[in-house]
């Protein structure tokens, strides 16, 4: 049985979720210790969590509220997706790519094997173009064997020719048609969702804290982190 106080400050916990996302101590410090301190409450806001197709994580004295893959609401559709990041005529080869670009930001952010995952502090964008056809590259030989594009999951025939099919410049540009565009698009779409901090007079990438605590909690546990790496066509331990 739950009283009627404890109803009331769960509904209130979820209402600031759903319309912000997280709860950090810091901020927010008598809805943090409302919900750290009562069991019931807490079990009340995981189970309306469920409800909305989304997960209630806490992690670095952060509650965060987490939309599930098939929670189109608050999250993103495949469909949604595509037309933010790619061209206006792209297929799902371009969308594909687009994953591709974002599983490289995360792996070379967060290769480490530490108390933290994070390994370095920003990353350059024409650095990140560059690793991007460089593993691009790499998978494309490595897909010569059939059984590692089984493995891996990711047919990089198909990406690789959306990628070359991307103009190259060396301006700073927006375009989506062109590599450098396509690359500050995604950029701007994970600032947009508080993951990163994109300088563009420096063209320098960092990522924020909501990132690290979720990469560090969830992402990045060995069995998950070897997936990815087997993606993207690394060795792993296993």
């Amino acid at each position: 049985m739950y009283t009627m106080d404890e109803i009331k400050d769960s509904s209130e916990i979820m209402y600031y979720l759903l319309e912000n996302g997280q709860i950090s101590e810091e901020r927010e410090r008598e809805l943090f210790k409302k919900y750290s301190e009562s069991e019931n409450i807490m079990s009340i806001v995981k189970n309306q969590g469920s409800l909305y197709k989304c997960s209630v994580e806490t992690y670095n004295r952060v509650i965060y509220l987490i939309p599930d893959v098939t929670n189109d609401f608050l999250g993103y559709s495949k469909g949604e997706l595509k037309k933010l990041l790619c061209k206006s005529n792209s297929n799902d080869k371009d969308y594909y790519l687009s994953q591709f670009v974002i599983l490289t930001l995360l792996v070379v952010f967060y290769s480490s094997q530490g108390r933290t995952s994070k390994n370095r502090e920003f990353l350059k964008g024409w650095e990140l173009q560059n690793i991007v056809s460089e593993k691009l590259k790499e998978g494309l030989e490595k897909s010569k064997d059939e059984s590692f594009e089984n493995e891996s999951g990711i047919a990089y025939s198909n990406i690789v020719e959306r990628w070359e099919a991307l103009r190259s410049t060396d301006k700073i540009t927006m375009q989506k048609t062109t590599k450098e565009g396509f690359i500050i698009n995604i950029l701007k779409f994970l600032e947009t969702q508080g993951l990163i901090n994109y300088l563009d007079e420096e063209d320098k990438i960092y990522t924020t804290k909501k990132l690290d605590n979720f990469m560090d909690w969830n992402l990045l546990n060995k069995n998950n982190y070897n997936r990815v790496l087997k993606a993207l066509g690394e060795d792993t331990d296993e």
